[in-house]
Order: C-alpha cells, then sequence, then structure tokens
C-alpha cells in the first residue's frame, strides 16, 4: 500500500449493482408481473437453500427442491417488517416485554414497540465480547432482566459477527419456570401465537441478522432441538425466529427489502406459520395476486386487518442476481478486512475479529475504537477523514440517548458500557465497490490523521 497523494472520493456504502441485476429488472418489467410473483418465490426458495447450505448454486425450481426449500423464508418489504411480523407471530403484545441489546439500531426496538410491548434495554459487555470485541449483550445482565413477563429476547449480530446463541440459550432454559406461555384468543393469529409459545415453553431467541445473511457459527443448540455434537449453522438457522436486511447499504441487496425465516417449531407445519406471515403482510387477504390470477380464482377472505408490506418481483430480480455474486462478494469483503486489520493491529487500534475457529462473519461492517480519545476528538477525526474525501460512520450511538427511549430507561448511565463502546468510535467504508488502491487511501489517511491523537 504505496503513498498515494491524489485526492480521491471514497463513499461509506454505495450498492453494488451489476449488469446482471439491471437484465433481471428488465425481463420482470417486461414480463407484466412485477409485483408478488414467481420471482419472490424462488428468492425464498433459494435463500432457504442458501441458509441450510450454504451454497447458491441449488436449482430450487426442481420438483423436489420446491418441496424442500418452500414455506419457510417470507421475503418482505423491510427488515423492520420481517422483526414485527415476527414478533406479531409470537404472540408479543401489551403487557408483555422484550429485552433488547441497548447498543443497536432502532430498528430492533421499534418493532417491539408497534407491538404494543415493552422494550427492556440491556447494556453490553465491557468492551465488547473478549474474543470478537463485537458490542455483544452482557449475559448475566440479560440473565437477571427475565421475568413472568419477557416473551422474547432480540439478539443482534452486528457487524455480521454471530452472537453466543449457546449462551442465550442455556440462560432460558435456567428461566423456564418464570414463562407463561398466551392463551389463545380464538382468532387465526392468536390460535397459531398460543400454540408456538405452548410447545416453545420458553421464552423465544429473535436474531436481527440485519447485517449477518451468510455469517454462520458452531452452535450446539438450533430453536429448541439440542445437537449430539456442535456443528456450523448458518445465520438464520440458529434463532427461533429470524429477521434479514436487504436495504441498499446491506451486504446483499434488493433496494429496499428484507425477510424472516424461523426453525420449524414442534407440532405446527412451516406451512402453516409461512401462510400467516402472507397473511400479515398482505392486508390479511387470504389469497395472494399470483393466487387470484389463476382462472375463477378472484374470490377472497379477509383474515384479519392486517399490514401491507410483501416484497414485489423487481425487489426479487435485483435479489436473485446479487444471490448468485454473494459469495464472491464476501470474499471480497475479507480481503479489504485482512488489509484493514493490519493498519489497525500496527497502531494499537482496537477492531473487530470477524473470523474465529467458531465463527465467520459476513464482513459487514468494519468498526474501530481510537485508544483514549474523546467524543468530540472522534468528531475530528471523522470530518479530517472526510476533508481527505473518505466517508466514515459511527455504528451506533446507543438506543438509550436517543429521544424516542428516553422513556423506556433511567438514563445513559445506566449503560456505562454501551456508551464506552460508543464514545471513541469510528466505522471505517467497506464495500466491494472499492478498489485496492481505495484501501491503501484510506488506510494512509488513517494513519495520517489518527497518529496525531495516540502519540
Amino acid at each position: 500500500m504505496g503513498s498515494n497523494n491524489e485526492q480521491r472520493t471514497v463513499y461509506f456504502s454505495p450498492p453494488d449493482i451489476s449488469e446482471s441485476e439491471i437484465m433481471e429488472v428488465v425481463k420482470t418489467l417486461r414480463s407484466g408481473w412485477i409485483t408478488t410473483g414467481p420471482r419472490t418465490k424462488l428468492l425464498e426458495r433459494r435463500l432457504a437453500a442458501y441458509i441450510e447450505t450454504g451454497c447458491v448454486d441449488i436449482d430450487c425450481d426442481a420438483s423436489e427442491n420446491i418441496e424442500r426449500y418452500s414455506n419457510r423464508v417470507v421475503c418482505l418489504s423491510s427488515a423492520t417488517a420481517a422483526e414485527e411480523l415476527n414478533l406479531h407471530i409470537l404472540g408479543i403484545t401489551a403487557g408483555d416485554e422484550v429485552i433488547v441489546p441497548a447498543y443497536t439500531y432502532t430498528a430492533t426496538a421499534s418493532a417491539v414497540i408497534h407491538c404494543g410491548a415493552t422494550v427492556k434495554f440491556v447494556d453490553i459487555q465491557k468492551d465488547g465480547d473478549s474474543v470478537t470485541h463485537m458490542p455483544e449483550m452482557d449475559y448475566d445482565k440479560l440473565e437477571e432482566a427475565i421475568t413472568e413477563k419477557t416473551k422474547a429476547i432480540i439478539m443482534v449480530d452486528l457487524g455480521g459477527i454471530v452472537c453466543d446463541y449457546d449462551k442465550v440459550f442455556e440462560i432460558i432454559e435456567r428461566k423456564k419456570s418464570l414463562f407463561r406461555p398466551v392463551e389463545s384468543d380464538h382468532t387465526p393469529l392468536g390460535d397459531l401465537s398460543a400454540r408456538i409459545q405452548n410447545s416453545l415453553k420458553r421464552v423465544a431467541v429473535v436474531a436481527d441478522c440485519a447485517h449477518s445473511l451468510g455469517a454462520s457459527r458452531a452452535v450446539s443448540r438450533i430453536g429448541s432441538r439440542i445437537l449430539e455434537k456442535a456443528e456450523r449453522k448458518y445465520c438464520g438457522g440458529i434463532a427461533d425466529f429470524t429477521s434479514f436486511s436487504f436495504h441498499a447499504v446491506k451486504n446483499f441487496t434488493t433496494a429496499e427489502g428484507g425477510a424472516s425465516t424461523w426453525i420449524s417449531v414442534d407440532g405446527i407445519d412451516d406451512s402453516e406459520i409461512y401462510h400467516m406471515y402472507q397473511l400479515l403482510s398482505l392486508h390479511g387477504q387470504s389469497k395472494d395476486a399470483l393466487s387470484k390470477n389463476k382462472s375463477g380464482a378472484w374470490e377472497y377472505d379477509i383474515i384479519g386487518p392486517w399490514y401491507k408490506c410483501n416484497m414485489t418481483d423487481i425487489m426479487a430480480g435485483i435479489g436473485l442476481r446479487q444471490l448468485d455474486r454473494y459469495p464472491s462478494m464476501l470474499d471480497r469483503r475479507l480481503q479489504m478486512i485482512k488489509q484493514y486489520d493490519a493498519v489497525c493491529d500496527e497502531m494499537g487500534i482496537k477492531r473487530l475479529v470477524h473470523h474465529t475457529e467458531y465463527m465467520d462473519s459476513s464482513n459487514h461492517l468494519y468498526l474501530i475504537r481510537i485508544p483514549g480519545i474523546t467524543v468530540r476528538q472522534r468528531n475530528e477525526i471523522i470530518e479530517k477523514m472526510a476533508e481527505y474525501g473518505v466517508a466514515s460512520n459511527v455504528h451506533y450511538k446507543p438506543l438509550p440517548m436517543m429521544t424516542a427511549y428516553k422513556e423506556y430507561t433511567q438514563g445513559v448511565e445506566a449503560f456505562p458500557n454501551a456508551f464506552d463502546y460508543y464514545h471513541n468510535l469510528i466505522t471505517l467504508p467497506l464495500h466491494t465497490l472499492l478498489l485496492d488502491e481505495d484501501i491503501g487511501y484510506i488506510c494512509e489517511k488513517l494513519r495520517s490523521v489518527v497518529r496525531y491523537y495516540i502519540e
């Protein structure tokens, strides 16, 4: 990474859209089917196959794979919609509590509030996880926070680094006696939620995997199933229910969009859960447009006065071609991370560890923490990097510091580890449109700017 004195413009996170995505969107527009239809259903099956196997080349139009991978993933208009529908399916409502890490983006908590439930924030571990340094929840405090009102815990795989789900499942098993499943209200959704809660017989583990499509970890448990020995599982195949984001800034994008998936629940067919997601995401209408398009099949019922958050085939077309390229995109991100790692280690800058012997990240964000600086100095570094043409960011300002969440907390003082993690944090650009020369330029300017503050 030699010196490069020429000023560059380095954007923080532009979408990587190739000609193949553009052509697929054109084909979709010409097909006459642009809302939820065959491309959305195919993307759902391909995502289900990818979550199970890590492969993107499985023929999901083959008859045996249509059956195998159907009814396991639901594509929606956003990750926020996916997370909220996950909670509705679980029967989360007024009077319930959902535990959320204080260190996350607003969507993790706002979905809880949309359901009428109460957010219960928990601080992170001091300086994050001891190995990965990801701002992971303090598990002792998590255990203390569980009460008879707790119905779910939302874990956040921030930056694409996978949380310690085994530890979370161990905690909820110890607290199992406190759990009180809801009774059916005899509506279709209420009945399904009651059967899910009574099947689980414990607090639900919900994964906010907005950053972590393609990430994996060796785990001893997936949902309610205890494995004979630890196995490597991809995100979406670990927690009871999972949400993904396909927003424009994510590794994998459909412009906007997201998806829900779940671990099969004992005694309940996946197709029933899938159908309820379809109802919740399309006004409670018993038939989607694809079904109604069949000859003589116009008539439908409204099962509940629900939401409108389905994915369109235009979005799914982008996703299908993104998925083709996804493994190579993840590899490229890893190459850039290695270059960043070398510079951070050289300068004594704290950083995320994206890969360990038991976990592989999706390499979504590159978080660094400059030792010994204040919030003001952190902001100065961001401004000086911007003067060199390098856009950087902060992921995230803890939610207890935000106006919308002050009524749910006792102030940021109750979350000292979250604030301490945030105050000297900077997120560097990490996306697949960066050239090696761009990474070299970023590293050179980082050395130049940060050296002033740490020497």
